[in-house]
């Protein structure tokens, strides 16, 4: 590293910084066969293989090729493979046959990261000091891409090993996960008015476009739970036929418990499935350690919006506006806000007033999926460390389970 730049510290903390991530990445795949890694379950999830080699292409298209001239492409033929959904970047693979993707190999992903993640390094050192500052920016946004795709490489393998006659486990969960003894719900109050939401992105401080422009939004007063859901007290909602009344549910929703038989949040596992020891309990959990008896405590996950929102009104609640958990998530007493579980909110994924979406090639990356989508807050106990913050969007159809979503109560104030 040449000492003599101006920016020198700068490059040696994204030196750092990039190699964390990628490292991280290679971690959460290490548990896994190559046989584990090329397994798809559903049109929803992609293999393990493939999200290793999808942000090492994007570290490719979003960072080499438009700032290191000499660079070329290890493969052309990745670029319909490992493509996402970037329609301006040419045909791709579609979504639910990515598991058919028996080539490239296991160790010619591993190897196109590696001839990547050198090229990358050297070009941290080449670059110019007028050109680092873009440069910055891109490599932030493929840092922040790939620590979404190791949530996703988490959810995706979790949900492959349901499917599996033997339930196999992942292993241990990516950080420690208590679930203390929950306390009684209580009721945090906000008084309401004018609220700013959102956040703009800002020198090396990220926000992805969907989170700007901030904004006023004017709240009415409501009153949030301190803490989430847990499983003991869905499976009161549970064994009082809560799937078996229609009058909890949205129509939409209702129309799925019926033609997907719903019965259970999706990994839950009664005692008389074959595939497990009972042992005294009602319900074992379907996790990273494999199926385990359900702690009463612990927040409930694997729950769609539609369940949430079903259980809200079961309860005589409702679920909180995506306006409403970002304002009350400064409260003081709110609990798992980050680290538990993703939260459903009663928001539409909609675009904020003025947004505009990033220029150039990740013109594609939020404003497209702008419809069809519920927002949830927060963040999982598979998210990254340092990934979330409160303004944070996620987004997902209704019907989704596999993501690692709970719920978190609101009412009026």
């Amino acid at each position: 590293m040449n000492a003599l730049r101006n920016d020198a510290p700068a490059r040696t903390r994204m030196l750092e910084h990039y190699g964390q991530v990628r490292a991280a990445t290679l971690h959460r795949a290490s548990p896994l066969s190559e046989e584990d890694q090329a397994v798809q379950s559903m049109p929803e999830a992609s293999p393990t293989k493939w999200h290793l080699g999808h942000t090492t292409w994007f570290a490719e298209k979003f960072v080499l090729q438009p700032f290191a001239a000499a660079y070329r492409a290890v493969d052309r033929r990745y670029d319909a493979i490992f493509n996402s959904y970037y329609d301006a970047l040419g045909a791709r693979v579609a979504r639910a046959d990515r598991g058919l993707l028996s080539r490239p190999s296991l160790a010619e992903v591993l190897d196109y990261r590696r001839i990547v993640d050198e090229a990358v390094l050297a070009l941290l050192d080449e670059v110019s000091d007028a050109r680092w500052p873009a440069l910055e920016r891109a490599l932030i946004l493929a840092l922040n891409h790939e620590e979404q795709h190791q949530e996703l490489m988490l959810t995706d393998i979790l949900h492959a090993f349901s499917r599996h006659p033997q339930l196999p486990a992942y292993g241990p969960a990516p950080r420690p996960y208590l679930a203390e003894e929950a306390a009684p719900m209580r009721w945090i109050g906000h008084a309401g008015g004018l609220a700013t939401i959102g956040r703009r992105a800002s020198g090396t401080s990220f926000a992805f476009d969907n989170e700007s422009p901030p904004h006023k939004v004017y709240l009415q007063p409501f009153a949030v739970a301190h803490r989430l859901v847990t499983c003991g007290e869905f499976a009161d909602f549970v064994a009082d036929g809560g799937y078996e009344e229609p009058r909890h549910w949205l129509a939409d929703g209702w129309r799925v418990v019926q033609s997907e038989g719903w019965k259970h949040p999706l990994y839950w596992i009664p005692r008389d499935d074959p595939r497990i020891e009972p042992a005294g309990h009602d319900w074992h959990v379907f996790g990273w350690s494999g199926a385990q008896p359900m702690q009463p405590s612990a927040p409930v996950t694997n729950v769609s919006f539609y369940e949430a929102d079903a259980y809200a009104r079961w309860r005589g609640s409702r679920l909180p506006t995506e306006f409403e958990w970002e304002a009350a998530s400064s409260l003081r007493g709110m609990q798992q806000l980050i680290g538990y579980a993703w939260q459903w909110t009663r928001s539409s994924y909609d675009p904020y007033p003025g947004f505009r979406p990033w220029s150039g090639l990740a013109a594609e990356y939020n404003g497209k999926f702008m419809s069809g989508q519920m927002v949830l807050r927060g963040s999982s106990a598979a998210t990254p460390l340092g990934h979330a913050r409160p303004s944070y969007r996620n987004y997902f159809p209704p019907a989704a389970r596999w993501q690692f979503a709970g719920i978190r109560l609101a009412r009026v104030a």
